[in-house]
């Protein structure tokens, strides 16, 4: 586990190996930068990629270059408008604008005339090989490839072949297109790639035009040289792809853009593969790409996650050249931070245990001045209602309590938050012996803060009054995964085995009615509980909050043990 250890307490930082790599370029004179973000539309983006907007976007804009969004669909098998329209949203809401919308299918006229140019050029060929005889084929890390018995076709016979894939004459991959580099090469990704295959599906924008798709590894340089890309900036595993991406360039004498890569973003306990989120989806697992325990953009924005929060997260990783995994309480820290400035607080009793004052008149209703948010003066104030039966949690009060235990206690008194002290006079069970109700007293001298002799008791417990107290349905939510590394599994294990059965609990709480005008998206702060935010599925009889994180802040205990500056 690696605990990011660069001091971000002031504006002031080192510059990353990307700015370094930029700086040097703009002092030999090459100022103009050009970026782009190129998701395939397979599914929702997750934390990972909000990571590659950040640094995509923000060097562009750190440097007045421009940003594109471009959309790697190249195979229709797997992409629809609903992810493109997804991962739109998502850019969006994370602060960021593109400077042109690009989809590689915009570049299909053009990639096919140049995949026409290598035949020429014999550097392409068409191959009748069945995928089991390609991959046979290929060889091994130790031993070298062989060569496919069609690779010396004649230039004609290729073109000839070519034309008639795209025309529809071939079943799906009865013919390929292959690149002619080099079957012993160290790299076995240079060993004759895949250049086109045969698809008889529609795509999403081009329709029935096309009945054959290039391979990302030949559309993807080429695009970024169509659109003049300078720094194309992709994660450490396309390294290995990067003597493609210069191949298909150099041979066609295009533009020449160039690859840079970074570490990708791993976090404990959280899933990074979308083929592995989508059989979460499709298996039940959770509720939906949205799933507030979904480590995916749009399940973080459910959950109550800030933009603010996440673009902090993303600078306080950084940009490494090396792989390493990031503790999940780091993320849960930037959110803490955001909120905290930015929650109005509430109370909220999530394991209600009834509380009645015996000395308050029943008929009697008081209000207690609250302040919203004491880190923002502009929040406001709110009016909280008081009467004689009141909700605590159950873990504010113990029959038989410990050495140093501060809470409610059979004799003992606590402070109400914003309101009185009570004493604890009698508990009364029910005829399995567990506690069902307190009857206690209170101090009427004991209002903000006083008592009617100057004692002072150290306990202060949140409450919510009964009689104006809303029902709601609050969501806790855990890890989703119980290892540590979703991706480390036991043989004859997979991933599935280590979904967490306790990643959602579902309790009915007791609110304060000032929450009854909040609006789905809204962050509050429970206090004493955590941060929750209003979810979507609220109806107008029944409100539903996230958790979207506790108030327990384990990263920065952790941080400050080892001697990390957040």
């Amino acid at each position: 586990m690696t605990v990011v250890k660069e001091d971000l307490s002031s504006n002031e930082r080192s510059l990353n190996f990307l700015e370094e790599i930029i700086n040097d370029s703009i002092a030999k004179g090459d100022s103009r930068i050009q970026t782009r973000f190129p998701p395939e539309p397979n599914g929702y983006l997750h934390i990972g990629h909000a990571k590659s907007i950040c640094i995509n976007f923000g060097l562009a804009k750190k440097y007045g270059g421009k940003c594109n969004l471009r959309f790697d669909d190249t195979n229709p098998v797997k992409e629809d408008v609903e992810y493109v329209d997804s991962i739109k949203e998502d850019v969006n809401w994370l602060g960021f604008q593109w400077a042109d919308e690009y989809y590689a299918s915009d570049y299909f006229d053009q990639l096919y005339d140049w995949a026409i140019e290598l035949i020429k050029l014999g550097k392409a060929y068409v191959d009748d090989q069945t995928q089991e005889e390609i991959r046979q084929g290929r060889g091994t890390v130790m031993v070298a490839g062989t060569d496919s018995p069609f690779r010396d076709r004649s230039v004609e016979e290729n073109l000839d072949l070519f034309e008639r894939m795209k025309g529809g004459e071939f079943a799906d991959g009865e013919k390929i297109l292959r690149a002619k580099i080099d079957m012993s090469h160290p790299n076995m990704l240079m060993r004759d790639p895949i250049m086109y295959r045969i698809l008889h599906t529609d795509h999403h924008r081009t329709g029935s035009k096309w009945c054959i798709y290039p391979m990302y590894d030949y559309a993807h340089g080429q695009s970024d040289s169509i659109e003049q890309v300078t720094h194309s900036i992709c994660t450490l595993e396309f390294d290995v792809h990067k003597p493609i991406y210069y191949w298909f360039i150099e041979q066609l004498g295009i533009f020449p853009s160039k690859q840079y890569e970074f570490a990708r973003l791993n976090i404990t306990h959280t899933m990074m593969s979308k083929r592995k989120l989508l059989q979460l989806v499709e298996n039940n697992v959770v509720a939906g790409w949205d799933d507030p325990r979904m480590p995916t953009i749009c399940a973080l924005r459910r959950k109550g996650y800030t933009p603010e929060s996440i673009r902090s997260f993303a600078e306080r990783v950084g940009v490494a050249k090396r792989d390493n995994v990031i503790d999940l309480g780091l993320l849960e820290f930037c959110i803490r931070e955001d909120l905290n400035k930015k929650a109005q607080r509430r109370m909220a009793v999530v394991n209600p245990i009834k509380v009645v004052i015996t000395n308050f008149d029943e008929n009697e209703t008081e209000m207690f001045d609250c302040i919203n948010n004491p880190e923002d003066e502009s929040a406001g104030r709110r009016f909280v209602p008081f009467s004689n039966v009141i909700y605590i949690d159950k873990d504010d009060f113990m029959e038989e309590p410990m050495k140093k235990y501060f809470r409610l206690s059979p004799g003992k008194e606590v402070r109400l938050r914003y309101s009185y002290l009570i004493k604890c006079n009698e508990v009364i069970k029910d005829e399995s012996g567990e506690i069902v109700e307190l009857h206690c007293t209170y101090d009427p001298e004991s209002k903000n803060g006083t008592s009617s002799d100057g004692r002072k008791v150290k306990g202060v417990i949140h409450w919510v009054a009964a009689k104006s107290a809303i029902e709601a349905d609050v969501r806790l939510f855990d890890n989703l995964f119980l290892n540590e590394n979703a991706d480390d599994v036991e043989e004859g294990k997979t991933f599935m085995d280590y979904v967490n059965p306790n990643s959602l609990i579902v309790k009915r709480a007791f609110i304060e009615p000032s929450l009854a005008s909040a609006n789905v998206g809204d962050s509050f702060q429970f206090e004493r509980v955590g941060y929750f935010t209003l979810d979507k599925d609220t109806t107008a009889d029944n409100l539903v909050f996230n958790r979207t994180v506790g108030l327990k802040d384990s990263w920065a205990k952790m941080a400050s043990a080892a001697g990390v500056k957040k």
